[in-house]
């Protein structure tokens, strides 16, 4: 994805240009003749304006909110950007989270507050709001991978907290009563779920692709988009049966790229009954060694998520173009829950949290079919 950095660009005819040229501005001139012509003619041009803006906010990759019924669809901006364990291209999304509060918390009978979308962000004032407070019990039985109890540890957020990366690809969150807040707004359920760190609980999400090919080795177009079909490692989760990227937790000190590796080897192998075992183990980390494109990096819309503990990630896309690494990986698709098989990307396939997301960056970076 590519992000482009005009210094000018043309409106009615005349020239702008911003002497910072860091981005284009827009100006507009309305001439005034006649009082009956005027306001249905002002009326015309600021409605093409309006629409001609936001074709250049997109192609200029800027931010601006497109409102439709009271909806409000808020496109941000993407670029390359480096990482320092090497992936290269990034894609953030400040999109309200939908999927953080829905009405009943996962593999529990606790329901949430219901938060509209007028009251998601802390800033907007609600006196009314009393989150239900739940923490699993797995998490209250106090693992060695879970903080504890807010007041009988003093942890330092928004740092790095000894091994324990406290730090939020979002930027600085706020901490009230020692408390921190979920950086996207309320969810209607306080305390850490299923969650064991308050604040940002890191994961990392490697996303292997192949593209789909035919008997004779040649790839597959969809019939509809004609582009080529990227297929890609899903396993099917435990906890909900919904298809997702093969990710997991970033172990305290461990580097993100590690935990890539480690995660998809762990599933793709565990799952497979070969006895060449080793030779694809060989192949997955010939894989891992190649430069990943980075598409995503920081918050997750994640049915775990409450107001004081939630998901961050950083999903990385390692491709096999040629086909001769782990496309030859025979996974398969099942009935039991926790199977791993290849999957077509597509965007009329339901997935796990914003998975759907981070595959289609990965679509539209490949020019592959979405």
């Amino acid at each position: 994805m590519r992000q482009l950095h005009p210094a000018c660009c043309r409106k009615g005819g005349r020239r702008v240009r911003d002497v910072t040229g860091k981005a284009p501005y827009f100006a507009v001139h309305f001439l005034v003749t006649a009082p009956d012509r005027f306001w249905p003619g002002m009326l015309l041009v600021l409605g093409r304006w309006v629409s001609s803006v936001h074709v250049a906010l997109a192609l200029f990759g800027l931010p601006y909110s497109a409102c439709s019924g009271g909806t409000c669809l808020v496109t941000t901006v993407s670029a390359r950007v480096s990482s320092l364990c090497g992936p290269r291209s990034s894609v953030t999304s400040t999109a309200m989270h939908v999927k953080a509060r829905g009405a009943v918390y996962p593999a529990s009978d606790t329901r949430r507050h219901p938060v509209p979308d007028d009251k998601v962000p802390w800033h907007t004032a609600w006196p009314e709001y009393r989150p239900v407070t739940y923490t699993a019990p797995v998490v209250a039985s106090k693992p060695v991978w879970a903080d504890p109890d807010i007041g009988s540890f003093s942890p330092s957020f928004n740092a790095l907290d000894g091994s324990v990366d406290r730090r939020s690809h979002e930027g600085d969150y706020s901490v009230q009563e020692h408390t921190p807040l979920n950086p996207r707004g309320r969810t209607g359920v306080s305390g850490r779920g299923l969650l064991g760190r308050w604040g940002p609980n890191h994961a990392a999400d490697p996303i292997v692709t192949r593209w789909k090919r035919d008997d004779e080795g040649q790839k597959v177009s969809h019939a509809a988009s004609r582009l080529p079909i990227l297929q890609f490692v899903s396993i099917r989760r435990k906890d909900c049966g919904e298809w997702a990227i093969p990710g997991g937790m970033v172990d305290p000190g461990e580097c993100v790229s590690a935990t890539l590796k480690r995660e998809f080897s762990e599933e793709a192998l565990n799952s497979l009954t070969t006895p060449n075992r080793a030779e694809l183990h060989e192949r997955i980390t010939q894989l891992f060694s190649s430069p990943g494109l980075q598409v995503y990096k920081g918050y997750v819309d994640d049915p775990r998520n409450t107001d004081n503990a939630w998901m961050e990630t950083v999903a990385v896309n390692f491709h096999d173009d040629t086909g001769d690494s782990v496309s030859a990986l025979p996974l398969q698709a099942g009935d039991d829950a926790g199977q791993v098989s290849w999957m077509d990307l597509d965007s009329a396939q339901p997935l796990y949290a914003s998975h759907a997301h981070f595959l289609q960056t990965v679509a539209k970076e490949r020019q592959a079919h979405w």
